[in-house]
């Protein structure tokens, strides 16, 4: 039998004063859903465990006047799996407008995903720039605006 705060359903039930035997537990679950009138004073608990999508977090490569166009496009495509087209028009993106955005993901990934393009800029010597920042709530719902995952949305 489960009990309060496993997150599983309470199976079973017995009356006051007497414990569930095997045949009780064996019951179909259509005849288990007495009344609260019924239940003469045994506990009966359901937890519901609603879930909620998790806070999407927007990765962004900044513009430096050192980091090449070609490296910004060959870390797209191995970083963010990013096709070359699409890692193409980030890489003008962030050129044109100082900012990109090369995908939406969950924290976890997204910081792993700043670490891996900063280590790779670093170790090329490269001064790209690349963080994470969270998207905009629309109206508190999060995971809103599509997307996400590897190749998520651009934001483009």
């Amino acid at each position: 039998m489960g009990t309060a705060g496993t997150g599983r359903r309470v199976v079973g039930f017995a009356p006051r004063g007497r414990a569930p035997c095997h045949g009780d537990i064996l019951q179909s679950m259509a005849e288990r859903r007495p009344s609260d009138r019924q239940l003469d004073g045994a506990v009966l608990i359901e937890r519901r465990v609603g879930t909620r999508r998790p806070r999407m977090y927007r990765v962004l490569l900044h513009n430096d006047d050192y980091t090449t166009m070609e490296f910004v496009v060959a870390i797209l495509v191995s970083c963010f799996h990013r096709s070359r087209t699409d890692a193409v028009r980030i890489m003008l993106e962030v050129h044109h407008q100082g900012i990109g955005v090369a995908g939406v993901f969950p924290r976890e990934v997204a910081e792993v995903k700043v670490a891996e393009a900063t280590a790779a800029a670093q170790s090329a010597g490269m001064p790209l720039l690349v963080t994470a920042e969270p998207e905009a709530d629309d109206d508190d719902d999060r995971g809103g605006g599509g997307g996400g995952g590897e190749g998520g949305d651009d934001g483009g």
